[in-house]
């Protein structure tokens, strides 16, 4: 769907701004959600390296707490992980509306599966019937 001509203006009018400006440009990349969610797995990818190398030690050392709190860290930060990757793939679902951006909620963007499933079943390649 191509643009109307106000939205390509305005898209040109933010390209110079982010060329001209790059306190501009680093605070666009800042407020983005992806940006903070690849941070956070990094960070979790740290701490599961760092919960693997307590239970290692913690089984070389025959400490079994030590083991068992470094699987508890791994555990904890797989879980941090995969929801900073949920995040970081879910769409921004950012909407326009008179210049300011306005998030949705959660409940309009989320459908259910039985609807996830009907779509697929919908957008299944004809030659499968």
């Amino acid at each position: 769907m191509p643009l109307s001509e106000h939205e390509q203006r305005l898209f040109d009018q933010i390209e110079r701004s982010l060329a001209e400006d790059p306190k501009f440009a680093s605070a666009v990349r800042a407020s983005d959600p992806r940006f903070h969610a690849r941070r956070r797995l990094l960070v979790a990818a740290f701490v599961i390296v760092l919960g693997l190398a307590l239970v290692v030690y913690g089984t070389v050392s025959s400490n079994t707490p030590l083991g068992v709190a470094g699987f508890v860290v791994m555990l904890g930060s797989a879980a941090f992980a995969m929801q900073s990757r949920r995040k970081g793939s879910a769409p921004a679902d950012l909407h326009a509306v008179g210049g300011t951006a306005t998030r949705r909620t959660r409940q309009t963007r989320k459908a259910g599966f039985i609807d996830r499933l009907e779509d697929r079943w919908r957008q299944r390649p004809e030659g499968h019937r």
